[in-house]
């Protein structure tokens, strides 16, 4: 066979394409530790340079009392209403109920009670059981929540303590509520 320079060609491409994927295929030590540099910490030289430095600026962090923040969020946010003859916690009061339950996580020593409520109609016995009905199940919800069962209390006053005075759907509606107070 007759070496001409196409044949040599053809033989470097080949050689440097072994060569290529032989550099490849060494194995990586992924034991070691990555070589780091490693550099003395200069002296601040704005002392000694005089008039020429100039005055790097100061960072300032703010301190942020999260406790207050979420006392802040929920201080409008203290009553949850319910439909007629129903315990049900709607979706429409899962926000307030997710602030409450933050609120509470981020402080295990607070504690809420949880007053259920009823209208007016009905007798006194099954008002009493059904606004304590409607306190466990938001109890419940925030316990779902992470919210520690020490942390919450929930009590019953039925139809005893109306929020709005009147016996029409309007009044009867601010009145099916738990209000979650402070304790």
């Amino acid at each position: 066979m007759k070496l001409t320079r196409t044949n040599l060609t053809g033989y470097a491409m080949s050689l440097l394409t072994l060569a290529a994927l032989g550099a490849c295929s060494t194995p990586v030590k992924l034991d070691e530790p990555a070589p780091v540099e490693t550099r003395p910490v200069a002296p601040n030289s704005s002392a000694n340079s005089g008039a020429n430095s100039t005055p790097m600026a100061e960072s300032k962090v703010s301190t942020v009392d999260l406790g207050a923040q979420l006392t802040a969020a929920v201080a409008s946010q203290r009553v949850v209403l319910f439909d007629f003859d129903s315990y049900v916690v709607k979706d429409d009061y899962r926000g307030l109920v997710e602030a409450h339950a933050k609120r509470l996580g981020n402080d295990r020593k607070l504690a809420l009670s949880l007053e259920g409520h009823t209208d007016e109609r009905g007798g006194r016995e099954y008002n009493l059981a059904l606004g304590q009905r409607r306190a466990e199940a938001v109890a419940k919800s925030l316990s779902l929540m992470g919210v520690g069962a020490a942390q919450v209390e929930p009590v019953s006053f039925g139809k005893e303590k109306p929020a709005a005075q009147g016996s029409d759907e309007a009044a009867w509606a601010k009145n099916r509520r738990v209000e979650l107070k402070d304790k």
